[in-house]
């Protein structure tokens, strides 16, 4: 498998990009002709990434999936229909990434976790809009299924997740009142904004940004994890800008504002700022395209699989879960040549 440095991908971006959108399966590997140091390197084919790094000492395995949009009811959601019925109306069937059959959310999230099983992941990293609602019947069955799979899983929010189309409120303070009344069970006593998890080695870090923004105190929190110097992937729903994407890579997008935000009335919210992201939000996203020990950023939000680097670090979004896709992750001492 070729792999790619990617403290010199930058010298690639365009034709690795390009490479990608074409949808070929031949891995990528780019030129060795930029001045960056060797440090680490990545390689792409189709749906598994392999990350290689002197920084961990064990081979850590996961599995990461996104936006599933479960869209179960029950007599809980009676009161609640006026605000739920058009994501309840919206995935009844997908089209399987694969096999291109049809299939649905709750196909799909079974099929998700039996293949973490197969592949033996350390755990599993959920990054936002599982839910295409706070609907209880669908996070208990979320829950229900994942424990008992016996595989260790992480959970961040997506917009959707705690959003009732059209209830009022600030988004803030709906996401809150939403995460503590039906979503709490997902972060296993973690904090819902920001928490990290060791693994052999490795630390993730699952920040929610998904009303686009970042606050201070979850900045102060990723800045003191830079501080550690221990091997860093950063977990969240929306991804960063990466120069040249639309403004739906909305976090820290010099152009998020409410004269480009098209999708407030539709989904029923208070629309974007007028002004834009705060300084803070910005200063987010400089931190960790600057940060030495941030090894890659994974999201997903846009549907679609893309990659990005900035920085010599890459962004990873994934293909939407309701489709069965997911990304098989492997991150491999430098040392090892191949995984099993």
């Amino acid at each position: 498998m070729g792999t790619i440095n990617y403290r010199r991908f930058s010298c690639n971006v365009v034709t690795i990009v390009f490479i990608l959108f074409l949808g070929m399966k031949t891995p990528l590997q780019a030129q060795q002709n930029c001045s960056f140091p060797q440090r680490r390197t990545f390689s792409v084919e189709d749906n598994k990434i392999r990350i290689y790094t002197p920084e961990v000492e064990d081979t850590v395995k996961l599995l990461v999936a996104s936006d599933t949009h479960l869209w179960m009811s029950d007599e809980r959601e009676n009161d609640f229909q006026k605000f739920s019925k058009r994501m309840s109306d919206a995935y009844h069937v997908t089209r399987h990434y694969d096999t291109k059959e049809d299939t649905n959310p709750e196909k799909a999230f079974l099929e998700t976790i039996s293949k973490a099983s197969n592949l033996k992941v350390d755990a599993i990293a959920l990054l936002g809009d599982i839910f295409s609602y706070p609907s209880e019947a669908a996070i208990e069955w979320a829950a229900k299924n994942l424990n008992d799979s016996g595989i260790p899983y992480y959970y961040v929010c997506g917009n959707h997740d705690w959003h009732y189309e059209g209830m009022p409120g600030p988004l803030k303070d709906l996401r809150q009142k939403w995460i503590n009344n039906r979503l709490l069970k997902m972060f296993h006593g973690n904090d819902p904004m920001k928490y990290f998890v060791d693994l052999k080695g490795m630390r993730l870090l699952f920040i929610d940004n998904s009303t686009y923004e970042i606050s201070y105190e979850q900045l102060m929190f990723l800045q003191q994890q830079i501080e550690t110097k221990k091997p860093l992937i950063v977990m969240m729903h929306i991804p960063l800008y990466a120069t040249g994407r639309n403004v739906g890579f909305g976090c820290a997008h010099p152009d998020w504002k409410s004269s480009n935000d098209h999708s407030f009335e539709l989904e029923k919210r208070e629309p974007w700022p007028r002004d834009g992201h705060s300084p803070v939000t910005f200063k987010f996203r400089e931190e960790i395209i600057n940060a030495p020990n941030v090894l890659a950023v994974f999201a997903g939000h846009i549907h679609k699989q893309s990659l990005d680097v900035m920085k010599g670090v890459p962004q990873f979004v994934t293909q939407y879960n309701a489709c069965g896709a997911f990304y098989d992750v492997v991150i491999i001492p430098q040392r090892a040549i191949s995984v099993k």
